[in-house]
């Protein structure tokens, strides 16, 4: 791999493309063709010229041109390139550590709406790039240091078909679900659309599915996996008397679960709850509740928002799992890869070996939890969060700790505690707290809010 001072060009600031989870934007206005091009540039200079790349992309309609564009980049550059077509965003990690491909890359937007789209490059092990890989990449980018090869070194191109299935049964070996689980999963129309009901067959699972016809569109309803967007998930799963319903978002590396009763889990309650099944340290993010403190069975380790961050401090302690509560999480003894369906089938055996979801969620100490966002431009994120620490510490006085690894989040002596942060993919800057008193949330939310507003 080439270091910074291997780089050509001018020096200059290195354009910012990567935010939390890899690039990702409006299709057109900030994610192009040839965007894509030049990054399969940048990358294969990375690689030293040389090397494998798997390639997957999600069901996102302007995938296709996007896919061309960066196999183009990197095949001009002489890298080769390995194309497993329309897949989940777990199975491009996974086929990138069995194939022993030099890196992978997935083409999605996650759960964004369909008019956008991204990119996200993924290690020899699994692990998604880091911020200082990415940092290289951005300054190949920027400088414009990539090159092409010459006519007799152009990439070689293959497809690969039969890595889906090795991936399928390698899933369904890993769990033991007691047959006829009644199970609803929605796809939201996307990546998963196609392997993940059928993982949960092969897994001994009576399966009902909604949008689970792959669609760029995403018709049946946004890929966000929040209670917003699962009503028809959440009646299913009464109507059919199933015993558990999972949705996926837009590339299926997230998860999240409706219990017998129609009710959406709560994400910390249910991180928590999947926590305590691996003994040994867990690595979660700044924006997990105290429930994980109170429910893991080693020590609970904390991160900036983002999956690699977790990846990287579960490589680092030798954590027995990592998870934020957004429903991404990594399972290091399968992949390195945030894994939705693997999460799923993972809760699905849970729930088939102890009991009744909501029984099992009642069992994990619960508190008020709040999640807030207010609209703020990508430029006015920065000037709200240049002075957020002192504002908000002026705003309260009874702080008993200030973390600012991500944003801000401030912990207070009555064990409340309240993150303020930018988002890394969206508009947003958004509000995340909990209180064991009501009242007490609802009094820190507005005072975060009323802050915030003022210095938009």
């Amino acid at each position: 791999m080439l270091t910074n001072s291997e780089h050509n060009g001018d020096s200059m600031a290195a354009k910012k493309l990567f935010g939390t989870s890899g690039i990702r934007g409006l299709i057109g206005s900030e994610v192009t063709c040839e965007l894509a091009l030049n990054v399969g540039k940048s990358l294969a200079y990375y690689l030293g010229n040389e090397g494998t790349v798997v390639l997957g992309y999600d069901t996102r309609t302007t995938n296709k041109m996007l896919d061309q564009a960066i196999c183009a980049g990197l095949l001009e550059s002489g890298v080769n390139v390995v194309k497993i077509g329309m897949v989940p965003t777990p199975l491009v990690g996974y086929a990138t550590e069995k194939l022993d491909a030099d890196a992978g890359i997935m083409l999605t937007a996650s759960h964004n709406p369909s008019p956008y789209n991204g990119i996200k490059i993924w290690n020899k092990n699994g692990m998604a790039y880091t911020s200082a890989q990415e940092a290289e990449i951005e300054k190949i980018y920027s400088e414009k240091s990539y090159i092409s090869v010459s006519w007799d070194k152009i990439g070689k191109l293959s497809v690969n078909e039969q890595i889906k299935g090795q991936y399928i049964d390698d899933l369904v070996n890993l769990v033991d679900i007691k047959e006829g689980l009644k199970v609803v999963i929605d796809c939201a129309s996307g990546a998963g659309s196609e392997i993940s009901p059928l993982v949960f067959r092969k897994a001994g699972c009576e399966v009902t599915t909604l949008n689970s016809q792959p669609d760029g569109f995403f018709p049946g309803r946004n890929p966000e996996p929040n209670a917003e967007n699962l009503g028809n998930l959440m009646k299913t799963v009464v109507a059919v008397g199933a015993d558990l319903g999972i949705a996926h978002d837009g590339d299926a590396d997230r998860m999240i679960t409706v219990d017998e009763k129609g009710n959406i889990s709560p994400f910390d309650s249910l991180l928590a709850l999947i926590s305590k099944e691996f003994d040994g340290d867990v690595v979660t993010t700044v924006d997990a509740g105290l429930c994980m403190d109170e429910s893991v069975n080693g020590q609970v380790f904390r991160t900036p928002v983002g999956d690699v961050n977790v990846a990287e401090v579960i490589i680092e302690k030798d954590a027995a799992f990592g998870g934020e509560p957004s429903g991404t999480w990594l399972h290091p003894d399968f992949c390195m890869c945030p894994d939705g369906i693997l999460s799923g089938l993972r809760m699905a055996e849970l729930v088939s070996n102890k009991g009744k979801l909501s029984d099992l969620l009642a069992e994990i100490p619960s508190y008020p939890n709040i999640r807030e966002k207010i609209t703020c431009s990508k430029e006015a994120k920065v000037k709200v969060m240049e002075n957020m620490e002192e504002l908000l510490k002026s705003a309260f006085d009874d702080i008993s700790e200030v973390n600012s690894i991500d944003g801000v989040r401030l912990t207070f002596e009555d064990d409340s505690w309240v993150l303020v942060r930018p988002s890394g993919t969206e508009d947003y800057i958004r509000i995340t707290l909990e209180s064991r008193d009501a009242q007490r949330a609802e009094e820190i939310k507005d005072v975060c809010v009323k802050i915030i507003n003022e210095n938009l």
